[in-house]
């Protein structure tokens, strides 16, 4: 057998990311929890297989799957900008166990207030943790930037949370079914940008299509950050639902999660009125792209629904809050990769819509130029 040629271009990921499937693909493997339980010594052994190869040396008897397979553990593991490895939990291959277990102590201990703010800060702080570890640029930050960022995103965030779920008490049922979900919209548009705040004051690289930097741009940053704040809200939406179960709020919180996929379907619907009639793959996957992030998050709330209407469960009860976080974490497996493809990590934007210096730089030494290129995040 020859050695590998070096023409496989493992800058892109190997699913075509112009395509919602694609993307999906992709991030179903990077974000696999399996992933987690890889060795120090296989992510080092990864890496060096994928930046010998970017050096134009092919790791001898290594053949293309091997090659990819190296690849999507070292994008798991490691920062694409800074190429630092990612500390565990801040990793989105962690998303899963670590909101089943959130979730799950969420669901155990909100009798006391005081608990429900630990837990409510608990869960602020990993999403501190993964909106940093998965930031766009490598800028350099420093501890007191790090610590401040930290401490405002948090405590808006908690704040935020608790003064919305604590509205419930005084709207009608209707109105309190969607208010774990504006929480949780608000707590995320409250801590990603916060903890991405040094993107929003120096910009992010942007670069052409070959990845040649041309700049930092403050407007790419504000336009990455908003499709991942819209993500992670896709993201939320299965435990989101469960969590607003407890107690009181049980049968309120139970459809939240269907009521959102149905907002999705209204709206997509009514967008793409007069489209009928096509029949490419192309026009089915756009026309199915926001739904199936939502789909997940509708799972929860129905079988729970069922299930609590069943004598098994009845005589039972204790079994309620593992099955809600089993179904959670289920659920999760398939709402992380599919909430990740709604917009390519490698995303793109027109240069007349740079800042006037950054456009007029790019116009003067690359007039061809037309589109540029970052990358977002996660």
């Amino acid at each position: 057998m020859g050695d590998l040629p070096l023409d496989i271009n493992i800058q892109e990921p190997r699913w075509d990311q112009s395509t919602f499937l694609g993307r999906a693909r992709h991030f179903f493997t990077v974000t696999d929890p399996r992933n987690l339980l890889l060795s120090g010594d296989q992510l080092e052994a990864s890496r060096n297989i994928v930046q010998n190869y970017r050096a134009g040396v092919a790791t001898p008897g290594l053949t293309e799957d091997q090659l990819w397979r190296a690849k999507y553990v070292y994008d798991s593991a490691f920062h694409p900008d800074t190429g630092e490895k990612v500390v565990l939990i801040g990793r989105m291959s962690a998303q899963v166990p670590m909101n089943m277990t959130i979730t799950g102590c969420m669901l155990t201990f909100y009798r006391q207030t005081p608990t429900v703010v630990f837990w409510q800060w608990v869960n602020q702080s990993f999403n501190a943790i993964v909106n940093y570890s998965n930031r766009s640029g490598d800028a350099p930050i420093t501890v007191r930037q790090l610590g401040t960022a930290y401490v405002s995103a948090t405590t808006g965030a908690v704040a935020t949370a608790l003064g919305l779920k604590s509205l419930t008490k005084h709207l009608p049922p209707l109105v309190g079914r969607f208010v774990p979900f504006a929480a949780v919209a608000a707590a995320n548009c409250i801590n990603i940008p916060l903890m991405r705040q040094r993107e929003l004051q120096v910009g992010i690289p942007v670069t052409d299509e070959a990845g040649q930097r041309l700049g930092h741009s403050v407007t790419a940053a504000k336009q990455g950050i908003f499709q991942v704040v819209i993500s992670r809200i896709g993201m939320a939406i299965p435990a989101m639902g469960e969590m607003g179960m407890a107690g009181p709020a049980r049968e309120a919180g139970r459809e939240d999660g269907m009521r959102f996929s149905g907002i999705f379907r209204v709206t997509k619907s009514g967008k793409n009125a007069g489209t009928g009639g096509r029949s490419s793959l192309r026009s089915l996957e756009f026309a199915l792209t926001p739904l199936l992030p939502a789909l997940p998050s509708a799972i929860p709330p129905v079988i729970m629904n069922t299930l609590e209407k069943k004598d098994f469960l009845k005589r039972r009860p204790w079994l309620g809050a593992p099955l809600q976080v089993a179904l959670v974490g289920f659920c999760l497996v398939f709402a992380t990769p599919l909430c990740c493809a709604l917009f390519p990590q490698r995303s793109s934007i027109h240069v007349t819509r740079l800042e006037p210096e950054l456009r007029a730089q790019i116009q003067a030494q690359s007039p061809s130029i037309e589109v540029v290129y970052y990358n977002k995040g996660l």
